[in-house]
């Protein structure tokens, strides 16, 4: 039991557990509720005046932030209006600037312009000589053909080519052969032989050449193409490195007219050209052999150090050989002597062998000789002892 003291009229009285308990939880529950309504209340007056300060602040800082773009917008139409300005001096010096040049321009054009018409005309010039040169010798080839027969006109080609070589023999070609193939032992032989050599005598270069021509009236045309085959085997015969046709068939040829045609893809080292092209091609092949002769010269200088190389292996080889065949014969001597002087040990060790076996029959013999005594030769001899017996009375 509990006892409880009124607080108005200060009387007590008492109360079991369950009633104090009661009584007490009511208590609290109200001290509870009105001490939580009043934190509530504080609280809320908090959050309320933080609320404000916080609003305050965004304010302030907005106003800030307002301020500062507002000068930065301010500065930004002053920069502006001063390039405007600046823009605006720009465009009319780059527009004064830009009529200076035009006008430059113009100049320099007018003077490309000049040097491209006087160029031009140089080339017009030279062209027009050019095709005019071209055009006399195609009217003298076609002269030529008109007035003289096939053969004629082929051994007058062939006269062209001579003489246009021996204006240049002395000066140019001085240590070169050029002369006719009279040479028919393989029953067979080209028009000319071109050989150069340098002052020591190597070959630089040799070609065969072949003339061919015919005249407008002959029946049956031929073709470059038909004469490839003796040709190649006319350079192949005469050991020639190059073969030319000097040709003035196909005379409507585009290909042929284009100037030096190279024909490799069919024979080695053959080409086709027109008559004026003849010097050239001697001169163009030349250069390129000259060009190759260090590389030739260097290929012989290492083809000579090989050889020598190969003497000197053969020369090893050979005394190697040599020396193998003097060291078997002496070793089969020394071999034969050795087994002589092995059997001749043999024997004299048989020889040593029976003068031992002699010696020591001698020795046998000589104890023997020892042993002898009269009285051994008497015993069991009456006769004997008889007369030894009267030879020593006597």
């Amino acid at each position: 039991m509990n006892k409880i003291i009124c607080p108005h009229c200060k009387q007590a009285f008492k109360i079991d557990e369950s009633a104090y308990a009661d009584i007490l939880s009511q208590i609290r529950n109200q001290e509870f509720d009105k001490e939580l309504g009043a934190r509530l209340e504080l609280a809320d007056k908090d959050k309320q005046n933080a609320i404000k300060l916080n609003e305050e602040k965004i304010r302030r800082e907005f106003q800030v932030q307002v301020s500062e773009k507002q000068a930065q917008i301010t500065k930004l139409e002053a920069k502006l209006e001063t390039s405007s300005t600046e823009q605006k001096l720009a465009i009319t010096e780059a527009l004064s600037q830009s009529k200076q040049d035009n006008a430059k321009l113009i100049h320099k054009l007018d003077l490309a312009q000049k040097e491209k018409q006087i160029k031009e005309a140089t080339l017009k010039e030279k062209y027009e000589a050019e095709i005019k040169s071209k055009n006399e010798q195609i009217e003298y080839y076609k002269d030529l053909k008109l007035k003289l027969s096939t053969k004629m006109v082929g051994e007058t080609l062939e006269k062209h080519c001579e003489d246009e070589f021996n204006k240049l023999r002395a000066t140019g070609f001085q240590n070169a052969y050029f002369e006719k193939d009279n040479d028919a032992s393989s029953n067979t032989k080209g028009d000319y032989i071109y050989r150069e050599t340098d002052e020591n005598g190597n070959e630089i270069i040799s070609i065969m050449f072949e003339m061919k021509n015919e005249a407008d009236q002959t029946a049956t045309k031929k073709k470059n193409e038909d004469f490839f085959t003796k040709l190649d085997q006319d350079r192949n015969k005469k050991n020639c490195e190059y073969a030319v046709l000097v040709s003035l068939l196909e005379a409507e040829s585009e290909l042929y007219n284009a100037g030096i045609v190279d024909v490799s893809h069919k024979y080695p080292k053959m080409y086709v050209i027109r008559p004026q092209f003849f010097i050239p091609i001697i001169t163009l092949l030349r250069n390129a052999a000259l060009n190759s002769m260090q590389y030739k010269a260097e290929l012989a200088i290492i083809k000579s150090q090989n050889i020598d190389v190969t003497n000197f292996e053969d020369h090893l080889n050979e005394f190697k050989q040599g020396f193998s065949r003097n060291y078997d014969l002496s070793s089969r001597k020394a071999k034969d002597a050795i087994e002589s002087i092995d059997k001749t040990i043999k024997q004299l060790q048989k020889t040593k062998d029976n003068l031992l076996s002699a010696e020591n029959n001698l020795r046998l013999a000589n104890n023997k000789l020892q042993d002898l005594t009269i009285k051994r030769l008497t015993y069991n001899n009456p006769t004997m002892k008889a007369k030894f017996d009267e030879l020593k009375d006597k």
